[in-house]
């Protein structure tokens, strides 16, 4: 058996064993063959079986549940999916706020669906918090984001300013100007969400499959190495590995993302910090930041990873120093306190980027095709949405959730927008991070002249429109 127990700290503080389900051994006839058992795969099940408990529904998964970006991520549970101020700003004012009060209650579907089920997975409410912390440009770009954010129609209610004094009520950061709050955001333990998911969906007649990685694929047919399931409805829910489902992997670029978690802080630490809701925290620059208090009380932070040539996934994420030193330094500059608290886990994910960051849930009819990906980095809320959304498109219902801007129904696989070749992809992303590490490097200090950090922050800007 594999160290799953390793991946992350979140399969390591499961108090179940990890003992593998059966593989496939047989040949399989379904009405849905779904290939992964993450929170995309597990989700459109689960809807699927409340909607329709007569039909046949298989998974198969390649290791066990909870080995990909379901049991590594962060553990934000957003109300949000990447990219939607661009998908909902071309609509009509009235579908737009619909479409945002779709999205806005993705956290609370998942909570009724937790308390209903009984899956306790340390599942906090409290919002999170975008920190202009290190510099003070920061601070320009979320209030112009802030004013962008209005300008489509959302309140207070939904994206508050929190001056300072305002901000040190939730979380005290060395150097504060200001944050955005929201509440659409809740933090989960990933782990016992998607485990808690696997045996929900089992009770309700769903076959899961583990170690049984997909060989081959096409319309009603997955194949793995001792046995298939025909279907009349095939769900490739792979995100970050798309790659080994060819022709997925045009569409889908595995990119990393790295996390360490500190040693369980004392009370008195925790006091001076504060993040005692819940709330999930970052800050505002390039790097991409994600934080939150977890339910043992360490500090669980990330930050954006890397890219490998050929979009070749990564699967040793035993992290570098250099990996484990970003990140503590990332966090010491928001908490000096932490600068040289212990670390006990580092480790990171694949997760899937859709060319230009545009999300996509989509029905292939003739081909009895259905997916949802392109969460890049937020698909714990979106994931949900998703299978929320391909389990009616399966079924035929003509919903809220099929009409939304992200989904494209009865379109083939070409629909969905391909990325570059190669050498391309590889020295375009070098780049364009290389710039990102620049203007961080110079922003972040003081002494560097006005004009450096005009012009620092101008090629970033460049370099990142390239990725949209």
């Amino acid at each position: 058996m594999s160290n799953w127990r390793g991946i992350s700290l979140w399969m390591d503080q499961l108090d179940e064993p990890l003992a593998p389900r059966p593989a496939l051994g047989c040949e399989l006839q379904a009405d849905v063959a779904i290939i992964g058992a993450g929170y995309t795969g597990l989700w459109t099940a689960y809807y699927l079986k409340r909607q329709a408990p007569q039909l046949r529904v298989v998974i198969v998964e390649a290791e066990t549940a909870g080995f990909g970006a379901s049991g590594r991520n962060g553990g934000w549970l957003m109300g949000n999916l990447l990219g939607e101020d661009r998908l909902l700003g071309r609509l009509p004012v009235a579908q737009r706020k619909a479409g945002f009060d779709l999205l806005h209650g993705i956290p609370d579907e998942v909570g009724a669906v937790l308390q209903r089920e009984g899956i306790a997975c340390d599942y906090r409410k409290g919002g999170v918090l975008y920190c202009a912390a290190r510099y003070p440009e920061q601070q320009a770009s979320l209030r112009s984001w802030l004013d962008d954010l209005h300008a489509q129609g959302l309140g207070e209610q939904d994206y508050r300013w929190l001056e300072p004094a305002e901000l040190s009520e939730q979380l005290r950061i060395a150097n504060p100007y200001g944050a955005i709050h929201t509440p659409h955001c809740a933090t989960i333990q990933p782990a016992r969400l998607v485990r808690g998911l696997a045996r929900v969906v089992e009770a309700m007649g769903v076959e899961i499959y583990e170690q049984s990685r997909v060989s081959a694929w096409q319309p009603g047919l997955v194949r793995t190495a001792h046995g298939s399931v025909r279907a009349d409805w095939v769900v490739p829910a792979v995100e970050g590995y798309a790659a080994g489902l060819p022709p997925l992997g045009r569409y889908q670029l595995p990119v990393q993302s790295l996390i360490v978690a500190t040693e369980p802080l004392p009370a008195d630490v925790w006091a001076e910090i504060g993040l005692d809701r819940g709330q999930a925290f970052g800050e505002s620059s390039r790097q991409v930041t994600y934080g939150q208090r977890s339910a043992d009380d360490r500090l669980v932070f990330g930050a954006r990873g890397g890219y490998r040539f050929g979009g070749q996934l990564r699967s040793d994420f035993n992290l570098t120093t250099d990996e484990r030193e970003l990140r503590r330094y990332l966090f010491g500059e928001l908490f000096p306190q932490l600068r040289n608290v212990r670390l006990t886990h580092a480790w990171g994910g694949n997760l899937g980027m859709a060319r230009h960051f545009h999300p996509h849930m989509l029905r292939d009819r003739k081909n009895g095709i259905v997916l949802s990906g392109g969460y890049g980095g937020e698909g714990v809320g979106a994931s949900n949405l998703g299978g929320r959304t391909l389990a009616d498109l399966i079924l035929g219902q003509d919903s809220e959730l099929t009409r939304q801007p992200w989904v494209m129904s009865d379109s083939p696989l070409s629909r969905l927008s391909g990325w570059e070749p190669e050498p391309c992809r590889w020295l375009g992303y070098n780049a364009i991070i290389r710039s990102f590490v620049h203007e961080d490097r110079v922003l972040a200090d003081p002494r560097s002249a006005p004009w450096r950090r005009r012009l620092a922050q101008q090629v970033a800007g460049f370099m990142e429109s390239f990725m949209r």
